[in-house]
């Protein structure tokens, strides 16, 4: 591995003397791009675990200590920080080089472990141009990581890979500035011990489709994840590297995407907070447009929009951030994309997070505003005749909760935005018993919708973390599929197989009492004994371990086993394997039920086809 700069010769850079970068581009619409038109600021998401780094990552680059003073240290609320081209090219220092771009700086949202980024959408899907995913190198991925990667999977949204707290791996020596640089001066075994790790996330990644590596090695960085290593709590070590490839993937990617607007902005929500002075405000992040201290917002709201006008608009300074800033807010007049202010305006009841608004000056750009806003509060959620019923805080939570049901083979019945209703618990009621469900994610719960959940016995599962919700589901429907098996195996007999033990037979005839050990899965009382001439040679009459009279035995188990119509020596004879008889409707009955059998059950039923298609060709097919 090579650390000089002429490492860096192959990563993104826009504006170089070769032929080809002179060209004039094309938008996804196909119109032609002027390479010198002004460009907007990036939205940079940062996601993964918590704990991974997230909030330390923005907090070295602002000299701030945000997490510091977050409840738990980890983050509450979604934060969005401006950071300006002079702040990035210092961080960068020689590896941005002057001319290799016209982006004003970068524009970060710093969300919560939790499913939050999901709220953050635009009119054309993900509200982020870029995102940072950051893992902790020495734990790996972690439940929210794979959450991470399966949003931006979603969401389609180009993401570079932070390798978090190299400082932590055995023996490495950290410093600031570049990671190539201080790799060069590792020990052998703290450069061999970094490779483990790299290749374990690499592998990870490629488990979620993606194709990685270390940023150095990349060639196509449209088709490969960049994972660049970092210590951002420490000594800031990669962030420079990182810092410069999101400089370059933009400028040189994204530029149809960031071309400035200068008509009526669009917007998202990001937070709805009480400030003292002030009322209610909204925090925004405005990704394309201009708002103006005397526009008209229209914002998403339940059950309906809202037309409202901006009292004020109050601007973080740069490097400060819009959750716990520092400074004083600017109060401004106007605001470009893209931008995190906030703004203060009456009537903003029912707006929730994760809502867009457009502002207007006219009654014809309040109309089409309207006409926008109706299509983006509509769910891409496809429901079915059967399944679970979901609810969620704004519309983007409520497709990530289904995108990872869907993943899961959990059909939906009905997907809706905002608080459980007495409805929602009405849907849920006649459902298969499995799917006799609520799921709510950071909504709350109406008091008849309680009520009405009491008198029918619907599960309402609750929580502000994704996962959490699906493991809960999870778990609670796989207790259901028990219950369900036991019901069948008081219905039908299960796959059963067992040997008589040698030295064991207590009594020869009327009935017959051995001793045996089941070989798999279970016996119960009343089943019929099969042996491997297909022959059914008695029934189970008793079972006993001890003085323990028995319903079941399962596999491993050794009891004394009672069967009528049989003489040892005759029908049956000690070492001789046997099998419980099954109707095969009972196999099918198993299967259509879903009912999970272990590996040796499965045996038993292979091994019980056999038998069985030496007179019924078609036997359980």
């Amino acid at each position: 591995m090579r650390s000089d700069d002429k490492e860096f010769d192959d990563l993104p850079d826009e504006d170089s003397d070769d032929e080809e970068s002179e060209e004039i581009e094309e938008s996804e619409e196909g119109d032609e791009i002027d390479p010198d038109a002004p460009l907007r600021q990036p939205i940079v998401a940062v996601l993964g675990h918590v704990d991974h780094g997230k909030t330390s990552l923005l907090d070295y680059v602002r000299g701030t200590t945000v997490v510091k003073r977050e409840a738990g240290a980890i983050t509450q609320h979604i934060g969005a920080t401006e950071v300006p081209y002079d702040t990035v090219s210092k961080i960068c220092g020689p590896l941005l080089k002057d001319g290799t771009t016209t982006l004003p700086g970068l524009l970060f949202i710093d969300t919560p472990g939790h499913h939050s980024f999901t709220t953050l959408r635009s009119r054309g899907g993900a509200l982020a141009d870029l995102a940072i995913l950051v893992v902790d190198i020495t734990e790996g991925f972690k439940p929210q990581t794979i959450e991470s990667i399966n949003i931006l999977k979603q969401q389609q949204t180009p993401f570079i890979l932070a390798l978090n707290k190299v400082d932590k791996l055995p023996g490495w020596r950290t410093k600031t500035g570049s990671f190539l640089a201080n790799n060069a001066n590792q020990s052998s075994t703290a450069k061999q011990t970094f490779q483990n790790r790299m290749y374990e996330i690499i592998g990870a990644l490629g488990s979620h489709g993606f194709d990685s590596a270390l940023f150095s090695e990349i060639e196509d960085f449209q088709k490969t994840i960049a994972l660049v290593p970092t210590s951002v709590k420490e000594t800031g070590e990669g962030v420079p590297e990182l810092f410069m490839i999101l400089m370059g993937l933009a400028q040189r990617y994204l530029r149809g995407k960031l071309l400035l607007d200068y008509g009526s902005s669009e917007g998202t929500v990001i937070e709805i907070k009480e400030e003292k002075g002030l009322g209610k405000t909204l925090g925004v992040i405005i990704y394309n447009g201009i708002l103006k201290s005397s526009d008209t917002l229209i914002i998403g709201a339940q059950p309906e929009p809202i037309v409202t006008r901006v009292r004020s608009l109050l601007q973080p300074k740069p490097l400060d951030e819009i959750r716990d800033p520092r400074q004083q807010f600017d109060n401004v007049k106007i605001v470009g994309a893209a931008a995190g202010l906030k703004v203060v305006a009456p009537n903003i009841e029912g707006v929730v997070a994760g809502a867009p608004f457009y502002s207007a000056e006219t009654d014809e750009e309040i109309d089409e505003a309207l006409d926008k806003l109706t299509d983006s509060m509509k769910s891409n959620v496809k429901c079915t005749d059967e399944g679970v019923v979901i609810r969620a805080d704004a519309i983007g939570s409520l497709e990530a909760l289904a995108y990872e049901l869907s993943a899961a083979g959990v059909p939906i019945v009905k997907a809706s935005v905002g608080d459980v209703s007495r409805r929602d618990v009405v849907t849920a009621d006649p459902s298969e018993e499995e799917y006799r469900s609520i799921l709510a994610f950071n909504v709350k719960i109406h008091p008849d919708a309680k009520n009405e959940l009491h008198e029918t016995g619907v599960t309402l599962f609750e929580s502000d973390i994704v996962y959490r919700l699906l493991e809960d589901y999870q778990e609670w429907k796989e207790k259901i599929k028990d219950k369900q098996a036991q019901h069948l195996r008081d219905d039908f007999a299960h796959p059963g197989k067992f040997e008589i033990l040698e030295g064991h037979t207590f009594r020869t005839r009327d009935p017959a009492v051995v001793g045996v050990r089941v070989l798999g899965g279970r016996i119960a009382l009343n089943q019929g004994v099969l042996r491997n001439d297909n022959s059914v040679v008695g029934h189970i009459k008793s079972l006993r371990s001890g003085d323990q009279v028995l319903k079941e035995a399962i596999q491993g188990d050794e009891v004394a086993v009672a069967i009528n119509n049989v003489t040892v020596g005759r029908q049956i004879s000690e070492g001789d394997v046997l099998y419980i008889e099954m109707d095969e409707r009972a196999i099918l009955k198993i299967r259509e039920a879903g009912v999970k059998l272990s590996p040796i059950e499965e045996d038993i039923i292979t091994e019980m086809q056999k038998i069985k298609r030496k007179d019924q060709p078609f036997w359980a097919r």
